[in-house]
């Protein structure tokens, strides 16, 4: 698409590597006689109907989902975004204007959005897991320092810490709490706890990510 979508605005620029090909989005798909129109679609969803948000959902779910894998380039994860794109359409659309554009044009301008910054989450979360396994004498407090220190201007982070940490699922804070105050290792967790290594390993991941998420949600309340 040549112009940006006017019912949104544009994507702050950023540092961001965003590998897509130089073909462009499809412009629309031809509706059979006498279906509704994008336009008649969207004005339903602002009105609330349901079946509205189905119909453009299968009129649209493969091109939006075609978009979402040029930037995130995983099908599993590209299907959990492309429900949460359709479930903005719906929770957005009172924003939508048909004098300011298109309706496709919105929905691309938005999945473009959304697809980066999930993948801007994914890239943090994964350079977060980096520097916890290169640093595995130090993870509780250097991990927290390097993630957020210069996006925390006030409180005390170990309270912090401990606030997130114990928002975790029971068996997560388990293996969070023997890998990051105990200084253990993920096999010395599983000899201990007799849990399966993959499955400490995927405990460990999701409480990571969540104790990260958790960690920028809180910065502004202390």
């Amino acid at each position: 698409m040549s112009a940006a979508d006017p019912n949104l605005q544009a994507a702050p620029s950023s540092n961001l590597e965003v590998q897509s090909s130089a073909k462009p989005v499809a412009v629309g798909v031809e509706l059979e006689p006498g279906a509704p129109s994008d336009v008649d679609l969207m004005l339903g969803i602002q009105s609330g109907d349901a079946d509205a948000l189905s119909q453009l959902y299968d009129r649209y779910n493969g091109i939006v989902k075609a978009l979402i894998l040029r930037i995130i380039h995983n099908d599993t994860e590209a299907d959990d975004l492309l429900q949460e794109v359709f479930m903005e359409i719906w929770n957005q659309a009172k924003n939508f204007s048909a004098a300011k554009g298109k309706p496709l044009g919105w929905m691309v301008t938005l999945t473009r959005r959304r697809a980066i910054d999930a993948l801007r989450k994914k890239q943090a979360y994964a350079r977060a897991e980096e520097r916890l396994q290169a640093e595995p004498e130090q993870q509780p407090l250097a991990w927290v320092q390097n993630t957020t220190e210069k996006e925390i201007e006030a409180g005390d982070t170990r309270a912090l810490m401990a606030k997130v940490i114990n928002s975790l699922p029971e068996a997560q804070q388990q293996v969070i709490e023997l890998a990051f105050f105990q200084g253990m290792s993920q096999r010395e967790i599983a000899s201990n706890t007799n849990i399966p290594l993959g499955t400490v390993k995927t405990r460990l991941e999701l409480g990571l990510k969540k104790i990260y998420d958790g960690l920028k949600e809180l910065k502004d309340e202390f």
